[in-house]
């Protein structure tokens, strides 16, 4: 609910309950798309081997969701303006949870590999409309001094349910895996009967929706991504990999010419002439480089150099959150009361050191002696991500918050996507270089030691079929006697990619010192700054 002046002038907020139902709705529309984020790659053999598909179709089922995502961030930010942020959770809601349940029908045959691609992204779709929209929601019905606390723990809350994906999905697999999908219609039930009960209105902006930015965003953004997520499939060094980065990347500047040219763009780049909101972009950006790859990594080195179950990785992962969690609402008071540049600095640092920490650690191949250290690294990103977010929407332009959070949830998934392969690059080289010494040390020729040891560091990964190292061969043999040493040998490689955690986040306290302080733009966030302000509301 949208505050609005009184007779006497002075504002008049929402209703109490009104809030704090409209945040618990918000938190559980959302917290789909986040528990969707991991709970698939546990059901993935499941769904191989029920359904005859192949390690790279299902590799393409992933990514359909996250390109989809990454495509249609910004259109669905705008959309919540331009419709009204409850219209747009509402309809993304209905549209993410239609599209899981399809996906959990999917038939078998031929026709199953074509099925789950494309309900995979219109689910991608629904969640790309329903974060923003749900994100502009909290921002409306809160005043600005509870606003950070409420989202802290909206941030908190919902990145948190992210651990929760393995876990529900080994519990729903030993039933069926269809089930990982299906899960998501009470929690949706539950999410549109609460947005119904806070009364939450919207206010709609007589504007037109600019088709052709969206277009090129969509392939701006998915051509980049795409690039990025196959590259270690198609290699750094295909072409096809550097025509997708490229041809994307060109595609986003000619979309930001485009838009600065437009009467009503899609994305108002006139916010990045604020100083502040450019510095929560980068320490956003840096800050995710870290934390969504971290997902993958730290549960396949808990399943492969631990030799810990997949539930067991996921209370593994449940460390980090436990910092998350604590921090994330002990910034939300710090950026209320001082901004979000002290709450910043602090996070990049203390993730910077708790992810170098961790990474001295892995080799130990305890879970028991690296917990205060995953849990340090996750508070780093609790004290980041909510801030960098909160103050980042509150210096929206005109009050343009669905349209403002748009713009951040691209950046944060941009860098996702580029962490993961970049990260994704480091760790397979690495655990390549380390197998191939000891495949070596162990008496294997040469050449054979090199095949063997890229297959290894591939199917580790999961980006191969690990058939060829199964059966009786020599080479089998061979390999399934060194893999105490190997676990090590991936462990050794993932202190690369835990450092460059940490690097990263070195880099995001850099780009916080930019950050010129204060809590202005929150000041300004709900002063209407030009005439569009003035264009007719329409409440419902």
């Amino acid at each position: 609910m949208y505050t609005k002046q009184g007779a006497g002038g002075a504002r008049e907020g929402p209703r109490g309950p009104s809030q704090s139902v409209a945040l618990a709705a918000m938190m559980f529309a959302v917290s789909m798309t986040f528990i969707d984020q991991t709970i698939v790659s546990i059901a993935t053999p499941d769904i191989v081997r029920e359904l005859g598909l192949s390690a790279s179709g299902m590799q393409w089922v992933v990514n359909a969701y996250l390109l989809a995502l990454a495509a249609f961030f910004a259109l669905g930010g705008r959309l919540a303006d331009l419709l009204g942020p409850r219209r747009v959770v509402v309809a993304g809601t209905l549209v993410f949870v239609v599209s899981s349940v399809l996906c959990g029908c999917v038939p078998a045959g031929d026709f199953a590999l074509t099925w789950l691609i494309v309900f995979r992204a219109t689910q991608g779709l629904g969640a790309a409309l329903l974060f923003p929209a749900a994100l502009a929601v909290v921002v409306a019905v809160f005043p600005v001094e509870r606003r950070g606390r409420a989202l802290a723990l909206f941030f908190g809350v919902t990145g948190a349910l992210t651990a929760i994906g393995p876990l529900l999905g080994g519990w729903l697999t030993g039933w069926t895996w269809r089930a990982i999908f299906w899960v998501n219609v009470p929690v949706a039930v539950v999410a549109l009967i609460l947005t119904a009960l806070a009364h939450v209105s919207d206010r709609r902006r007589d504007e037109p929706l600019d088709v052709r930015g969206a277009v090129l965003i969509a392939v701006g953004m998915g051509g980049s991504v795409l690039g990025f997520q196959q590259a270690s499939a198609w290699g750094w060094d295909s072409v096809l990999t550097w025509v997708c980065i490229v041809g994307g990347l060109a595609v986003l500047w000619l979309f930001c010419r485009y838009e600065l040219r437009t009467a009503h763009p899609l994305v108002r780049l006139a916010v990045f002439r604020d100083r502040a909101f450019v510095a929560d972009g980068l320490v956003l950006f840096f800050s995710m480089l870290a934390f969504v790859p971290l997902f993958f990594f730290a549960s396949v080195y808990a399943q492969v150099s631990l030799s810990a179950s997949p539930n067991q990785a996921a209370l593994y992962l449940l460390y980090v959150f436990a910092g998350f969690a604590l921090a994330s609402q002990w910034g939300g008071r710090i950026l209320d009361k001082r901004g979000a540049r002290p709450t910043m600095k602090i996070g990049c640092v203390v993730g910077a050191v708790g992810f170098a920490l961790w990474a001295g650690k892995l080799t130990d191949l305890s879970m028991h002696d690296q917990w205060p250290y995953a849990a340090l690294a996750g508070a780093g990103i609790g004290f980041i991500l909510p801030p960098a977010s909160t103050d980042a929407v509150n210096r929206a332009i005109d009050a343009s918050y669905g349209e403002v959070t748009g713009i951040t949830q691209t950046i944060r998934n941009y860098a996702a996507s580029v962490g993961l392969a970049l990260f994704g690059t480091l760790l397979t080289h690495r655990t390549t270089e380390n197998v191939d010494d000891t495949l070596r040390s162990g008496g294997m020729p040469s050449g054979t030691a090199e095949s063997a040891a890229r297959n290894v560091a591939e199917a580790i990964t999961g980006s191969a079929d690990d058939q060829q190292l199964s059966g009786g061969s020599a080479v089998a043999r061979t390999v399934r006697e060194s893999m105490p040493q190997i676990r090590m040998d991936f462990a050794e490689a993932n202190q690369w990619v835990f450092y460059g955690m940490a690097i990263a986040l070195g880099v995001g306290y850099l780009c916080a010192l930019r950050h010129p302080g204060g809590t202005s733009g929150v000041e300004r966030a709900d002063e209407p700054s030009d005439d569009r302000s003035h264009a007719p509301d329409r409440s419902s």
